[in-house]
């Protein structure tokens, strides 16, 4: 049975609706310290691609599971699960509430849910995938996997190769879709959920995606990428903001282009990010500036709980 006097907020929406600077009210409010859900910030030297919290913020408030990876490391959602409820066990002997706070709808599925038993790689089939990949391209793996399994296509980042093949795997290996190894029975969890989804008109949204890159270009992101490129092979790195800029240095395209690019992907990422959470029915959702009902619903969860 949940433990009711333990609350985990999920503070969560689309890339660049303002998360972050919420996060840092939310967590002074309710004396929760911040765990990120954000599958990129986890990396160190992947700073001002993933938009990553300055000093100053993580300075204003406890934060976890921010660059506190290498690229270099193994790293899933799997892992996030078992590390995060550890770390909750410890933090909740001295708080009542913790904020998660992200986009990466797998990540926090995974604290919230928890992750089904998928079955054990396949050797042979990952094989005979990889080799399919080299000869045919991934535009064809993708319409075997909509084939297959449509739910999932819609909602899988079409850009991530590696999650593309381990969809296909498991279809391919167990006659059923990936998806419904995503909808099973939630696992127990010793806390209460209180979820928070945040969205702005598309126009606002948009704009604000768009000025990011801005501010990321800016900031560096060229040279962080730069520096980057002989790990241009690994997934971590297979994200936008980075796979634009190696192409560029590539000489596959201007730099002009790449950023334009940058600013669709991050546009269409986004509203894969949406389509995933609108099967949430948990979620209530609000405008960042509505700070008083999201601080007055939380309250009243918590008093209630």
């Amino acid at each position: 049975m949940p433990i009711e006097s333990k609350f985990l907020i999920v503070l969560l929406g689309p890339t660049g609706v303002g998360k972050t600077d919420l996060s840092i009210t939310l967590s002074h409010q309710f004396n929760a310290p911040i765990l990120s859900a954000d599958s990129r910030q986890f990396y160190r030297e992947m700073r001002i691609g993933t938009a990553a919290p300055t000093q100053a913020i993580l300075d204003n408030a406890p934060h976890h599971f921010v660059g506190n990876k290498s690229i270099l490391d193994r790293y899933s959602c799997g892992i996030f699960e078992l590390e995060v409820l550890e770390l909750l066990d410890t933090l909740y002997k001295s708080h009542n509430s913790a904020l998660l706070v992200g986009g990466s709808g797998l990540y926090i599925d995974a604290v919230c849910k928890g992750i089904d038993d998928f079955p054990s790689p396949d050797s042979e089939l990952r094989k005979d995938l990889y080799a399919r990949l080299q000869s045919e391209g991934i535009n064809s793996l993708k319409s075997h996997l909509n084939e297959l399994d449509p739910v999932y296509y819609n909602q899988v980042d079409q850009s991530n190769t590696q999650r593309i093949l381990k969809a296909l795997e498991v279809c391919l290996q167990t006659g059923r879709t990936y998806s419904s190894f995503l909808t099973s029975p939630n696992k127990p969890r010793p806390f209460s959920l209180i979820k928070i989804g945040l969205n702005r008109s598309r126009e606002e949204l948009y704009q604000r995606i768009n000025d990011r890159v801005d501010n990321m270009l800016a900031d560096g992101l060229v040279a962080e990428v730069k520096n980057l490129y002989d790990y241009k092979h690994l997934n971590a790195l297979n994200t936008v903001g980075y796979k634009e800029i190696f192409d560029y240095l590539n000489g596959k395209m201007s730099l002009e282009s790449a950023i334009e690019l940058i600013k669709r992907n991050s546009r269409r990422y986004a509203k894969r990010q949406l389509t995933w959470w609108a099967r949430d029915n948990e979620i209530t959702w609000f405008h960042p500036e509505q700070i008083d009902k999201i601080i007055e619903l939380i309250t009243y969860e918590i008093s209630n709980g």
